[in-house]
């Protein structure tokens, strides 16, 4: 099963969800705002791709956090804030059997739904 996490109000993951119910993919969608984001599942996708492409360092969220806070950000306690402040993430988020994507850039989406299909 597919999962898309993000937040229902973002441009982009409007976009990703019109998409893939216009590719006819099934998925299930996951609203940090109204579902949270657990820690653990963070961590996951920090140690699968890495922490620059998970923290969304260019959004509204992360230019609040005091200085000290965004300098002392590391691979290894990202996940806590990340489940804290989930809109921290890049988003969408995109889980499929055997794999996980952030992001769905235009020049990006015939591969992404391509995979996508192949997994369901």
């Amino acid at each position: 099963m597919v999962t898309v996490y993000g937040i229902k109000n973002c441009d982009t993951v409007k976009r990703a969800r019109k998409a893939l119910d216009a590719a006819g993919i099934d998925y299930r969608f996951h609203d940090f705002k109204t579902d949270g984001l657990e820690s653990a599942k963070a961590q996951q996708w920090i140690d699968a791709l890495g922490l620059d492409a998970v923290l969304n360092r260019r959004g509204t969220t992360w230019r609040r956090l005091d200085e000290t806070s965004r300098e002392g950000v590391t691979a290894d306690n990202a996940a806590a804030l990340l489940a804290s402040q989930p809109s921290l993430v890049k988003r969408p988020v995109i889980e499929y059997p055997g794999g996980v994507r952030i992001g769905f850039a235009r020049t990006d989406e015939t591969t992404i739904l391509a995979e996508l299909r192949g997994a369901s």
